[in-house]
């Protein structure tokens, strides 16, 4: 009896042993973020704002030697700043203190070359610090844009500047408060006014700026921070090879802590990387960087912006999203709206979680425990999750409404404290009896969201079809959004027709040439409507069944490029130099640049600029980033009328626009003096010019 006693206590005591050793947390699959970089991710969405001395010189990045005097923002308002970004559901801010000119916002100790020395509140203000105050008030996180390139400083490419640049660090990381993020731009090297020499400098930016050492110092500093660079040791976080508001549809959130970055692995990840390091998704809501009046006509549309949400913080990344400001010191009410508007449309669309009232059950939960169970995945905490047994690397969950419901999105997130893991996964839908595939993707990390055509269903199914270690889910939702149209696309051919598109399936277009804004009682569009000369076509796309209309696109022809030719040239090709579809491209590649492009343009005009559009696949090359641009009447005598650089074109290839003083002219020549991969390649999506 005895015997029969101690063997029952012995085998509960096991029991209980194997137990606790099945339903212990899952071993982290390694490597994991840290608290710096679990606090940035979970903020999700903040801003960016540009301002420096070329906003006043409507470039996109200034030389170096502009005229500090011309910084006078006689309405600067941080607090507007801050209000428009809390409003806009954005959790902080990044100030470019310096931008690549050297210009700066504070009152360095170490340059003259700042606000001390400008007529804003006559040498006394400090924008950083009315930045600072401003995020203060507003409850929101303070981050710092310092350019390491500057073309302005004398001692830039020597190492007396890496001092210079940590002495400047140093004031920005303690004078300012808690700071979330510094952001060290890719920039590097190049022609710029350096004290007046004038030249061009090249450095070494994997080993010029002593990253590991700067980095320590920051870390030194501002122990809460994250950091982000483009170049040299590996940063905190990532750029995702793009400025146009997305990142891979895979997305890990691993690179390797050595060696090169090629933009496959900045845009996709690395799977099996060594080092933690997620990516940040930059983006402007306007297609430069700083302000441009001739862009307060393209300011991202609600459809756009909606589209790099869910390429961005639906894609397991983060969404810094910029406002440049005007030269009044004020973000424009265009700029705004498109921001508030995003806001709320976001807002509206996951407002309700379907699934928080539905029955969810799970294939597999890790040893039956409740801790783990799938419940966990709506219980709206996030430190709770659904776990399975390590052996199993697929499994799935149901979510049963009870009735059949509509829905379109579906938001799922991983415990990363605990590592990425998923590979792949497809979500299913059970209509009429029967399971539907309606969706697949791969990564999951700290959040995915997917986007379908509305359906109606009782019962959805998640499967994970590939994982590296156990599925671990923190959070699912499901949703219905409201319906986005997204706005037309206007262009012209070389003809002049004018076409009206869109990738949304069924609505119509109406369009008005008068200025006026179109509705859906204006000018209906059927087929491509002939025009000639100088033409303002502004248009939407209405859904009738809905009565929803889109955000309005507008477009300004300039004269048409019917009997234009390009001389001396023999190549089927060449007519997409200016066929008006900028998805198709032209390249030189026979010649050793400089390389000229001349053009009959058929006729005199009165010339006052030009536009240039690069190749626009992402895998292009001749990508033109230096230029000399002559007119001619008679095609032997020249005029240089414009010359100089394409800043930023790399990373942000839209239209390059540039003006000059009016001339009479028949003929222009184009000369690419230099490309972004130094090689002979000279690429063109389109050629335009602007006329007086």
């Amino acid at each position: 009896m005895t015997k029969n006693l101690l063997h029952g206590i012995l085998l509960s005591i096991f029991s209980v042993c194997f137990c606790f050793a099945q339903t212990k947390t899952p071993a982290a699959l390694y490597p994991v973020p840290s608290e710096n970089q679990l606090r940035w991710q979970e903020m999700e969405y903040y801003a960016f704002v540009h301002f420096s001395l070329n906003t006043y010189t409507d470039q996109s990045w200034g030389y170096g030697n502009e005229d500090v005097k011309l910084f006078n923002p006689e309405k600067a308002d941080c607090r507007q700043w801050a209000r428009i970004c809390k409003e806009a559901g954005m959790k902080g801010i990044i100030i470019t203190a310096k931008h690549h000119c050297g210009f700066c916002l504070w009152p360095s100790e170490y340059t003259e070359y700042s606000v001390k020395n400008a007529p804003w509140k006559n040498g006394k203000g400090d924008m950083v610090r009315e930045m600072a105050d401003a995020c203060k008030e507003y409850g929101l996180k303070l981050g710092i844009y310092l350019s390491p390139w500057d073309r302005n400083h004398p001692d830039y490419g020597k190492p007396e500047y890496i001092t210079y640049f940590r002495n400047q660090l140093t004031e920005l990381l303690t004078k300012y408060g808690d700071i979330f993020e510094v952001w060290f731009d890719g920039a590097n090297g190049g022609d710029g006014y350096y004290g007046g020499a004038n030249e061009i400098r090249e450095i070494d930016r994997t080993t010029y700026y002593d990253w590991k050492n700067t980095y320590a110092l920051v870390r030194k500093l501002q122990p809460n921070i994250v950091i982000w660079n483009d170049g040299g040791d590996r940063a905190d976080l990532r750029w995702v090879g793009t400025e146009d508001g997305y990142v891979g549809e895979t997305n890990w959130s691993l690179l390797n802590a050595t060696g090169d970055v090629p933009w496959n692995m900045l845009h996709y990840g690395v799977e099996n990387g060594d080092a933690w390091v997620p990516a940040e998704v930059n983006t402007s809501i306007r297609p430069e960087w700083f302000y441009h009046p001739s862009e307060d006509t393209k300011v991202k549309t609600l459809p756009h912006l909606m589209n790099i949400y869910y390429n961005s913080i639906g894609r397991n990344s983060t969404l810094l999203l910029n406002f440049p400001i005007m030269p009044n010191g004020l973000i424009n009410e265009k700029d705004e709206k498109a921001a508030l508007d995003f806001a709320k449309t976001v807002k509206e669309s996951f407002a309700v979680n379907l699934a928080e009232k539905a029955k969810v059950e799970a294939t597999n939960v890790r040893s039956n425990a409740k801790e783990f169970s799938a419940y966990k995945t709506i219980d709206g905490k996030k430190d709770t999750y659904w776990a399975t047994d390590d052996s199993i690397k697929k499994a799935s969950l149901i979510v049963d409404f009870g009735k059949p419901t509509t829905f379109n999105r579906l938001m799922v997130q991983e415990y990363i404290r605990l590592g990425q893991r998923v590979k792949a996964f497809t979500l299913e839908a059970f209509v009429d009896g029967n399971w539907e595939e309606i969706a697949k993707a791969t990564t999951i990390g700290y959040k995915r969201i997917l986007r379908f055509s509305s359906i109606k269903a009782s019962k959805i199914r998640l499967n994970i079809t590939d994982s590296k270690s156990c599925p671990i889910i923190s959070n699912m939702g499901v949703y219905n959004a409201p319906l986005i149209l997204d706005a037309p696309l206007i262009s012209r051919n070389q003809n002049g027709d004018v076409s009206i598109s869109s990738d949304d399936i069924g609505p119509c277009f109406y369009f008005t040439l008068d200025g006026s804004e179109p509705t859906s009682r204006s000018m209906k569009y059927t087929v491509p409507l002939k025009t000639d000369g100088k033409i303002e076509v502004k248009a939407i796309a209405y859904d009738p069944a809905s009565g929803k209309s889109s955000p309005v696109t507008q477009e300004k022809f300039d004269v048409t490029r019917a009997g234009w030719n390009v001389v001396g040239m023999n190549d089927e090709n060449i007519k997409f130099l200016f066929d008006g579809n900028i998805a198709t491209a032209w390249h030189q590649r026979d010649s050793e640049m400089p390389v000229d492009l001349i053009i009959d343009l058929g006729g005199n005009y009165n010339l006052c600029g030009f536009k240039y559009l690069p190749d626009q696949n992402r895998w292009s090359s001749g990508i033109i980033s230096n230029y000399e641009f002559y007119v001619s009447d008679n095609n032997m005598d020249w005029k240089l009328v414009s010359q100089g650089e394409f800043a930023n074109i790399k990373n942000n290839p839209v239209w390059q626009v540039k003006e000059f003083q009016p001339i009479e002219a028949r003929y222009i020549k184009f000369k690419a003096l230099k490309n972004i991969s130094s090689d002979n390649v000279a690429g063109y999506a389109e050629i335009d010019v602007i006329t007086r």
